[in-house]
């Protein structure tokens, strides 16, 4: 009878994943095909510039604002969504990050166009400090509906994430705007178009009418609460490290390979990145279903729960990649062309290391939803110093290869220590004799 009475939660939560990866391989699809025309009007080159203005102006975005988009599924997890003056204080740290973010992108940013556009000018990268907080919005609204289980909504935002970007890019270049203009100008505008329609969704959702003033009495204007803001900085920080390193992991032999060996080396990794990725979406599906529904569960169910789905991660994701690892060559010779040929190996490669994600995005959402974030970020610090020190010894040598090499070795590591902590915290956890006591909310479902 109990077993029969899991299969309902265990189907919907299959679907919910389901649904999940498969928004991310449209988010894929759409950079990917923005990649083709970024290649096609302006070669390597241009790639590289396009993977940089993606990654570096959110990434000082999220730096500024105290690790926010990490707590917010967190925070609004019930019942810590209703805690009073939440949404003032989470909008203070929001809307302060933001305009802490783009003053240091406008400081910066003759240094970053030296190192990272040396064939731009300083004015051109000052300008794109304005998808700081584009960016910064559009995640904040991402992770708000993560926090407010709309699976459906977002859903549809990490798809129009990327989408979006395609019809943004074309408007200024059928205006005649070329090069790193329309880039920015493309990043900024699907930026706004997505954030606008996932804070409609969140609006929607609290209940909320005209410009925040909610019926209950916790929309957005209020006096912030330091107290309140401390606790979310405390834990969005310490989450916000493993956040930060997991995209330095994924991205800084980007910014090594492209101080070192120059955008045109630079934009056939990022396509080889980029395809070898496919095999990291159902981990990160994982880790977004799993993350807010860990953080209403008992320490037991959560511990039971995280250590089912490890086997059946790690066997799917073996079985994924084999069909990828064999289409590598024909799908990058025929998207992108003989420029990118040497893309091929570098991808696959990566491919390798990404055969524990599955299992490793389950272990990151035990531990952010038991509110231990700390624990994934000493494991994804162990990974970046890998990543640092292979990659400054692999990239001078073997230019985009060694930078593939050091990233396997990188997420392989980190992967496995991930999988190995969870399966130890876990079986404390859980009772060593007897099952796993059912909650109320599997028997009624």
């Amino acid at each position: 009878m109990i077993r029969r009475l899991r299969i309902p939660a265990t189907g919907e939560l299959f679907r919910t994943v389901v649904a999940n990866t498969s928004a991310r391989a449209l988010a894929i699809l759409g950079l990917t095909l923005a990649t083709v025309l970024v290649a096609r009007t302006g070669g390597p080159s241009a790639v590289g510039e396009y993977a940089l203005l993606r990654m570096l102006p959110g990434l000082v975005g999220v730096l500024c604002v105290l690790g926010l988009p990490g707590a917010l599924a967190y925070f609004l997890a019930a019942p810590r969504r209703n805690l009073p003056r939440l949404w003032p204080t989470l909008a203070a740290i929001g809307l302060g990050g933001a305009l802490l973010g783009t003053v240091v992108w406008l400081v910066a940013s003759p240094v970053v166009a030296h190192v990272f556009f040396p064939h731009e000018s300083t004015l051109m990268i000052a300008a794109a400090g304005l998808t700081v907080p584009t960016q910064l919005s559009l995640t904040l609204g991402k992770t708000t509906l993560q926090g407010l289980e709309d699976r459906r909504g977002g859903d549809v935002v990490i798809a129009a994430e990327e989408l979006a970007f395609l019809p943004c890019y074309l408007l200024p270049l059928l205006s005649g705007i070329h090069g790193v203009a329309a880039i920015v100008i493309g990043l900024g505008l699907a930026d706004l178009v997505v954030a606008v329609e996932a804070w409609r969704r969140a609006s929607r959702l609290l209940g909320w009418r005209r410009f925040g003033l909610a019926g209950n009495g916790f929309g957005w204007f209020g006096r912030p609460d330091r107290g309140l803001a401390g606790q979310v900085a405390s834990y969005g920080l310490r989450g916000q490290v493993g956040g930060l390193i997991t995209l330095l992991n994924l991205r800084l032999d980007f910014a090594i390979l492209g101080a070192m060996a120059g955008p045109a080396v630079l934009g056939s990794y990022a396509v080889a990145s980029k395809y070898a990725e496919l095999l990291r979406l159902p981990g990160n599906a994982l880790t977004w279903v799993f993350y807010p529904r860990l953080a209403k569960l008992g320490q037991r169910e959560a511990a039971s729960t995280a250590r089912r789905m490890i086997r059946p991660t790690l066997i799917g994701i073996v079985l994924a990649a084999l069909p990828i690892v064999l289409l590598t060559s024909p799908v990058m010779r025929l998207l992108y062309g003989a420029e990118f040929g040497p893309a091929v190996i570098p991808a696959r490669v990566l491919l390798a290391g990404m055969l524990l994600a599955g299992a490793s995005g389950v272990a990151s959402a035990y531990f952010y939803g038991r509110g231990t974030p700390g624990l994934n970020s000493i494991v994804l610090g162990i990974g970046l110093v890998i990543t640092v020190v292979l990659d400054l010894l692999l990239i001078p040598a073997h230019g985009a290869l060694g930078a593939a090499i050091a990233s396997t070795a990188a997420y392989l590591a980190t992967d496995a220590l991930l999988i190995g902590l969870l399966l130890r915290l876990s079986g404390r956890a859980t009772p060593r004799h007897g099952r796993t006591a059912v909650p109320a909310s599997e028997v009624s479902s």
